[in-house]
This record gives C-alpha cells, sequence and structure tokens, in this order.
C-alpha cells in the first residue's frame, strides 16, 4: 500500500483528512468550473482525477469524507447539479484509485462500472422522480444545452437536414427522460472511468516521489495522556523509504518540571527524538511512559516546530491561540501572548506576521493547551535578540513556575546552558549527556574550509551588468481597503551598490522580509518602485536572487542533485560543484530525499540551487537560522567568498550577527517599517 496507507482502523488521521480535504477541494473547483464555463463541460469530468487519487493513497472513509465535504460546499457554491458530478467522480474515481492501489487490471474497473452505472442511473431517475423541481430543472438544463449545440451548427447549411432530426430525436429523449438519464449517467460512468483509468495512472506516476508522510504517526490512544515521566531505551528510528536509521540506540530520559536540552549539528537526529518524545512509535527499542504522549491535548504534550507557519491555522492571533480547544474553555488569550511578547496583537491577521512572530504565537498557542511537555524544536531559530532572550526566560520558568517539563532543541550555547540537563547528539546516536551548562560547554568543531567556488562552473557568479539595486519611496501596506490593513514599510529610499555587501538588521515585525521579497521582484510595493541597473525588478524575475526564510519552500524536487538542477544548474558537474560549494558532499548527499534533511541541510540546498542560476544580486533572509555553529561558520565564509572573490552583491537579514563583518560592510537598520539608520559595520559596533 501507499505510504500513510498501512494504519486500517481507527479514526481519521490528520494525514488523511488534509489529503482528503485538499484534493476535495480541487475537485469541487474542477466541478463548478465546467458547469458554469461555457463549452467546457469536460473540465468538470476531471474531478474523478483527485478523488481518486485520495482513494488510492488512504483508506474508504478518507475518500468518503472527502466527498461528502466536497458535495456539501459544491452545493453551497453552485446548487444540486455538481452534487452529481461530485457523487459520481467520487465513485468512479474510488473505483479506480482502489483498483490500482491493488495492483489490479483495468478488467477489474470495467466490472465495477458494469455495477456502479445501473445503481448510480437509478438512484438518479429516482430522485428525479420525486422531486419534480429538480426534474423540470434538469431536463431544462438538456435542453438548453442542445439549443446552444444547434445555434453553433445551423450556419453549416449542409446540417440543416441533420439538426431536424436530432431535433426531434431530443424532443423524443426529453419526453421519454427516465431512459435519457439513465443513458447519460452510464455513459458518463463509463466516460469518468477512461478519464480515471488514464489520468489517476499518469498523476499516480508523477507523484511517486512525493511520500506523504506524517512525521508524527501517533497512535490514537484516548486515554487520559501520561507525558512523564518519559524514557527512551535503546531506541532505533528509521523513516519509510530510508535507506539507514535517523536514530540508532538512543537512550535518555526526561523527568517532571525540568528543562533538558537537545544539541548537535544540523542532522544529528535532534528533530527525530523530538517526534519520538511526541509519540511517534519507534522502529527498535521501546519508549516507556506512564500514558499516551497526548500531543496537543491539555495536559499532554506540546510540539513547537522549526517552522511555525505549518502550525499557524487561525485568521487572527487571538483565534489561533485557542484553535482547536474545546469549546467554552477558560484561557487568558491577552496574558499568554503578553507572556511571548505578542501583546496588544490579540486581532491582527496570522498572514502578516514575521517569521519570528509566528514563533512566538506557536508557542502562546503551545501553552493554551497546559500541557505537562513542551517541546521546542529550534523554536527561537526566527526571533531576534531580545525576543530570543524573552522566549528562552520564559521556557526556563515554565517547570518552576507551572511544571511544565521543556525539551528545547537549540544551536545556541547560551540557551543550553540555561537547561538542568543535556544531552548530544551526533550522527543519531547520543554521545555526551550531563548538566546544560557542561553540554553547552562543548562547542562544534571548526568549519572545515572548503574547496572555493571553481567547481560551480560559472566563469563568474555575478552578471556582468553592474548590480545596482535602487529602492525609491517604497511602501508596503497588507490587506489594502480591509479593517486589518498594516503598513509593513514606510518611504523607504535605500540603494545597494555593485559588489556591496549590505546586512539588514531590526526586530520582529520591523519590515525585513517584506523589504526582501519586494528587493527580489515577488512583491509589488504598495507605492514606489525598485529598480535593478534602471530597470524595474519585477521584470527580471531570477536576477536577485532571494533565499527564503524557509528554505523547505523554495524546494519543488524529490533529491538534492534534481533540485539543485531544476534551479538552474546546467549540468551534472555543475549540480556536483555548488553542493561542494555550500559544504555537502556530492555524493554522499545528491540522492538523499529533500524530506529526510534537516533544517540546516535544506538551506544549503537551496542556496546551492540558487548559486546555480548565476544571479546578479543575493539576497538572504534569515540565512543562519537553524544552523549549528560549524555550518554558519562555513556559510559566512561562503557568502563572504561570493562577495570579495567574485564580486556577488550579497544583501543578508539577519538576527544572528556573528561574523556578519567579514561578509558585509554597511549595515541598515530598520524599526516600523522605516530606514533608522544606515552606516559601516564599524560604526554600527558589529
Amino acid at each position: 500500500m501507499p505510504e500513510g496507507s498501512t494504519r486500517t482502523k481507527g479514526a481519521l488521521r490528520p494525514i488523511e483528512l488534509a489529503t482528503a480535504s485538499v484534493l476535495g477541494t480541487l475537485a469541487v473547483v474542477l466541478t463548478v468550473a465546467g458547469w458554469f464555463l461555457p463549452h467546457l463541460g469536460i473540465v468538470a469530468a476531471f474531478a474523478v482525477v483527485p478523488l481518486g487519487v485520495v482513494a488510492h493513497h488512504h483508506r474508504l472513509r478518507a475518500l468518503i469524507a472527502g466527498a461528502f465535504a466536497a458535495a456539501v460546499l459544491s452545493f453551497l457554491v453552485a446548487g444540486t447539479g455538481t452534487v452529481t458530478n461530485i457523487v459520481e467522480c467520487a465513485a468512479v474515481g474510488g473505483l479506480v484509485g482502489i483498483v490500482k492501489r491493488r495492483g489490479w487490471g483495468i478488467g477489474a474497473v470495467a466490472a465495477g462500472v458494469a455495477v456502479i452505472g445501473p445503481v448510480l442511473a437509478a438512484i438518479s431517475v429516482g430522485l428525479l422522480a420525486v422531486f419534480d423541481s429538480l426534474r423540470q430543472l434538469t431536463l431544462e438544463q438538456i435542453r438548453n444545452t442542445w439549443k446552444g449545440i444547434s445555434r453553433l451548427l445551423s450556419g453549416i447549411p449542409a446540417l440543416s437536414g441533420v439538426l431536424n432530426r436530432v431535433n426531434d430525436f431530443v424532443t423524443a429523449a426529453i419526453n421519454h427522460w427516465w431512459i435519457t438519464v439513465a443513458v447519460l449517467v452510464i455513459g458518463a460512468t463509463v466516460w469518468f472511468a477512461i478519464l480515471g483509468w488514464v489520468f489517476i495512472g499518469a498523476v499516480l506516476d508523477r507523484l511517486q516521489w512525493i511520500r506523504a508522510q506524517d512525521r508524527l504517526d501517533l497512535d490514537l490512544d484516548r486515554r487520559p495522556p501520561g507525558p512523564l515521566p518519559v524514557a527512551l531505551a535503546d531506541v532505533d528510528y528509521r523513516y519509510p523509504g530510508a535507506e539507514a536509521d535517523a536514530v540508532k540506540g538512543v537512550s535518555l530520559a526526561v523527568g517532571p518540571a525540568e528543562m533538558v536540552a537537545l544539541v548537535g549539528d544540523n542532522g544529528s537526529g535532534k528533530s527525530t527524538v523530538t517526534r519520538l518524545l511526541a509519540g511517534r512509535p519507534p522502529t527498535g527499542g521501546r519508549v516507556e511512559r506512564p500514558g499516551p504522549a497526548g500531543l496537543g491535548r491539555p495536559g499532554g504534550t506540546a510540539m513547537i516546530l522549526q517552522h511555525p507557519e505549518t502550525q499557524v491555522l487561525g485568521v487572527r492571533v487571538a483565534d489561533d491561540v485557542v484553535w482547536g480547544l474545546p469549546g467554552g474553555q477558560d484561557v487568558d488569550i491577552a496574558g499568554i501572548l503578553r507572556s511571548v511578547g505578542l501583546g496588544g496583537m490579540d486581532d491582527r491577521e496570522t498572514s502578516a506576521l514575521s517569521g519570528g512572530e509566528l514563533q512566538r504565537l506557536a508557542v502562546a498557542a503551545a501553552l493554551a493547551r497546559h500541557p505537562r511537555l513542551l517541546l521546542s524544536d529550534e523554536s527561537t531559530a526566527m526571533v531576534d535578540e531580545a525576543g530570543r532572550r524573552e522566549l528562552t526566560g520564559l521556557l526556563r520558568q515554565l517547570p518552576d513556575a507551572h511544571g511544565i517539563s521543556v525539551v528545547h532543541v537549540t544551536h545556541r550555547p547560551e540557551e543550553a546552558a540555561l537547561a538542568d540537563r543535556g544531552y548530544r547528539l551526533e550522527a543519531g546516536t547520543v554521545v555526551a549527556e550531563g548538566p546544560g551548562p557542561v553540554i553547552a560547554a562543548q562547542q562544534s568543531a571548526p568549519a572545515v574550509p572548503g574547496p572555493g567556488l571553481a567547481g560551480l562552473g560559472i566563469a563568474s557568479v555575478g552578471s556582468a551588468r553592474p548590480a545596482v539595486l535602487e529602492l525609491t519611496g517604497v511602501t508596503h501596506t497588507y490587506g489594502v481597503g480591509t479593517p486589518w490593513a498594516r503598513t509593513a514599510l514606510h518611504d523607504v529610499d535605500l540603494s545597494v551598490r555593485p559588489h556591496e555587501g549590505v546586512l539588514i538588521v531590526g526586530g520582529n515585525g520591523s519590515g525585513k522580509s517584506t523589504l526582501a521579497w519586494i528587493m527580489a521582484g515577488l512583491l509589488r510595493p504598495t507605492f514606489g518602485g525598485c529598480l535593478l541597473g534602471g530597470e524595474p525588478v519585477r521584470g527580471q524575475i531570477g536576477a536577485v536572487a532571494l533565499a527564503f526564510q524557509h528554505a523547505r519552500l523554495q524546494l519543488q524536487r524529490a533529491t538534492v542533485a534534481r533540485d539543485v538542477r531544476a534551479a538552474g544548474a546546467p549540468d551534472e558537474a555543475a549540480v556536483a560543484g555548488a553542493l561542494t560549494a555550500v559544504g555537502l558532499d556530492p555524493e554522499e548527499m545528491g540522492e538523499r530525499r529533500i524530506d529526510t534533511l534537516s533544517g540546516g541541510q535544506q538551506r544549503r540546498v537551496a542556496l546551492a540551487g540558487l548559486l546555480s542560476r548565476r544571479p546578479s544580486v543575493l539576497v538572504l533572509d534569515e540565512p543562519m537560522a537553524g544552523l549549528d555553529a560549524r555550518s554558519r561558520d562555513g556559510l559566512v565564509d561562503l557568502l563572504a567568498g561570493l562577495r570579495h572573490r567574485h564580486g556577488l552583491t550579497v544583501v543578508v537579514i539577519s538576527h544572528d550577527l556573528g561574523g556578519m563583518e567579514k561578509v558585509c560592510d554597511r549595515v541598515v537598520r530598520l524599526g516600523d517599517g522605516c530606514i533608522v539608520d544606515d552606516s559601516t559595520v564599524a560604526a554600527a559596533g558589529i
């Protein structure tokens, strides 16, 4: 069975609900488009494909849930006619999806259609017989469809006799509507089955490399949560489809009301250990705890991921804090938001929050559930320096003030030093344990100098044309014309000279990421303009390369090598050179699947892809977030080389200022969307 379909009992899992809802919505879009667009009714038939994919990847109940939701939504949008299409596509798509999943042939589909077609026909005729108004509407639609077709063909004199005979046939068909409807439904069932067999197979072949993994894959144990004390005893874990264990022989323990730090280089297995603590069953060894982990349940386990946008569901900040909690539960939303540095932001739209603000919101939502165990996976990575101190101080207080145990994954020695105890991981195993300050003192080895950039296969990384980036009077407002309108940038004037290194700093919410997207031409400012070489940057997409704050968002292929090649590397030698340039071994990493990489490794792969395109300007939004000390040093050296030896213009947006003097000689400070200072690195004290 496809990955994600191994469990055959119990309630629908989150991954099943998510897949069914997304693909069910796609089916609604196709159905409604085919229903309303003239002469494009065939589009509606393609709704069989997403519903068939649901049946192929998950249990029948997931298809039923998705089809029911799609039918309700289509009825609300376009009435009863579209519901018929959804039901028929779900039945036929489900048949084809299950047949393909079980490896049966087209004969099984034909046999299924022989049963489904007459059944759907009988149901349709019965409904039309009972509901007179629905019958009249359906017959009128058939009549009008033919009128439209006949008008298109009436201009052809040779067809006049044929049209008259067809008019008589249509009239007779409407008079004997029960036969007509039955034939149309059976015919549509056969047509849907043919489309489904061809296109569902094509889609499944295309999606072979996409493994819909539930990274938590929890047991649905509904007993009262009992997450503590928890002990991992000689635990192994291997992700489905992986060739090696992500962690092996790990033993560690977390007791009540204590703070435990997990440290280690990127790819050492820290995030995998947090998932095991959150309730994911190991593939070897055992996890001992008095009850279920109770992830997301009051009194259970709460988890803050590396990428907080994956946890934000509410439209407003206040809504997100209580999302999923039982109705009527008393939650001090304002107090929780104040405790994480989001005081007064109850009514802000979550879509307008910066990365650091999203991190704080994820912490607030976790605290609203009063967990006994809080798992923090690099929760301070996107937060500015002041915010890091506030959040780590808050995490440190939780054991003593609220009896909440905290497991904090971090690369920062000053954060690990706050813990009562700590564990260091290397290559998926625990190599050291002890008091937090002792573990914090065990720094990563210094960065190993790379072979340089010659291996990129590029004569000059930067464009031959001087890169002059000019922003004039740039103002940007999110949600223009709505009650939630918020101006992120105010009248910004900024000039980036050729081959310059510019460091942009400022607190969370100061407008840094908005500025980065405008520089790359991916966001049009509300007022003002951004020019590259005297021409609008929006007409030169790619000339300014943007490394996203969350690297996973710009990785679009299954494996590392394929992603770098798709990003612009001209050949395999250039792929190897780009990976080597960012500190990744092409032989070891080239065939690694993107979703098996740590956050830091994904960041370096994204950077390799950007470099392979030979941009004029490289803009990096929080490039150091989630990197261990060795990787940070290596990235700093790489950026310095790109600028000083290869003439690339570099703009870095970062809260992590360590080593930035090697890359940048100018600092621009933002505050409340305005430039409040523009000076040299020396003058800024960096």
